[in-house]
């Protein structure tokens, strides 16, 4: 399946049904008075996080969904049906944007969470509305109000606790299919990910976070070189990045302290928040280094950047050092949980009663 994650559609509420004016005719009821009934609801449009879908191909190809109109009120007392909803099923993590004003209409973060981004019209009032003990013969109706009509942004950023950023050929499709049950497409060549990878790394029994494989950066990206930088909004909502770093590139002009240079560079000009979020270094491929120059390697790299915070050392090919990284990574993403659940606060109403008299 084609991965997308940007769609533009229209979207088109319901009109509501027109009011009826109608009076009672019945044998012998020569002034059976107003009964004219009032119009239904136009159908609303939803968005539904389903947890099933993980890209927006679904709306690439049909643009535009409208919502049933309400029927119209009759006489008889007879009020007209509600229009049918309409309900988009959308991966989770799809924020939808108003492209009109920009304003941001929802996000959905939580498997089922359905929001509603277009609004029925009301439907009008028939004359059996206006009865009034001064009004016995009312004519007045009122035709249905019209359905909201929106064009939308959908754009899809995945939901992970980790993001992997590098060069292309750093590794980072070897480690997520060493550490995770993603099995991505790996090649000796660059840009062998074209899209977004997903994996569950499971630590232990109800242990577990997700890590998310983006293309690779290279210099220049937000000028458009390369990939560009369109995916890295994937990485915007994780609480962890890993940088990864090929200390044994084949090309001896390479310099790895460059290349992690640029594309902290490229994440400052794309987002600063993105820029500050923690970002670990992580230098693979250290198999290839000989022995007695690994440790002196190591050193130089850390030095010449100046990084002061968690290094490791991996091979992604062998899972030399993966759990290691695995468990220290698990500690940080369970503690940044923790503190963004806080303290449960307990309502003073609830509370036990104290022992003490």
């Amino acid at each position: 399946m084609k991965f997308v994650d940007e769609a533009t559609i229209d979207v088109a509420a319901g009109d509501g049904g027109n009011g009826c004016a109608s009076f009672r005719h019945e044998k012998f009821k020569e002034f059976g008075g107003p009964d004219g009934g009032d119009g239904g609801r136009g159908g609303h449009v939803f968005a539904l996080a389903d947890a099933g879908l993980n890209t927006l191909v679904d709306f690439r190809y049909t643009r535009r969904f409208e919502a049933q109109r309400g029927e119209h009120g009759k006489g008889s007392d007879m009020f007209g049906v509600k229009g049918d909803d309409v309900v988009l099923k959308m991966p989770v993590g799809t924020v939808v944007t108003d492209a009109e004003t920009g304003e941001v209409v929802c996000e959905l973060l939580r498997p089922g969470e359905q929001v509603m981004i277009a609004k029925g019209g009301d439907g009008g009032f028939g004359n059996l509305h206006y009865k009034s003990s001064t009004n016995r013969a009312p004519r007045q109706k009122t035709p249905g109000w019209p359905g909201e009509r929106k064009s939308l942004r959908l754009e899809l950023k995945v939901l992970a606790d980790v993001g992997l950023l590098g060069m292309p050929n750093a590794g980072k499709s070897t480690l997520i299919a060493a550490i995770s049950n993603a099995r991505p497409k790996i090649a000796d060549y660059p840009f062998t990910t074209l899209h977004p990878n997903l994996g569950v790394v499971r630590v232990g029994p109800e242990k577990s976070f997700v890590v998310a494989d983006v293309p690779g950066l290279i210099e220049g990206a937000s000028e458009g070189a390369g990939l560009g930088h369109q995916f890295l909004r994937h990485l915007q909502r994780t609480r962890l990045l890993l940088h990864l770093v090929d200390a044994a590139p084949f090309d001896e002009g390479v310099d790895p302290v460059v290349q992690v240079r640029a594309i902290a560079g490229e994440l400052k000009k794309f987002d600063q928040a993105l820029f500050e979020k923690p970002r670990w270094l992580v230098l693979n491929k250290v198999d290839m280094l000989p022995e007695e120059e690994r440790a002196e390697r190591i050193k130089a790299i850390v030095r010449r950047l100046r990084y002061k915070g968690p290094v490791f050392q991996i091979s992604a090919l062998t899972r030399e050092g993966c759990e290691l990284l695995v468990q220290k990574v698990f500690e940080h993403i369970d503690g940044v949980r923790r503190a963004q659940e806080g303290p449960i606060e307990i309502d003073p109403r609830f509370e036990a009663p104290s022992s003490d008299k």
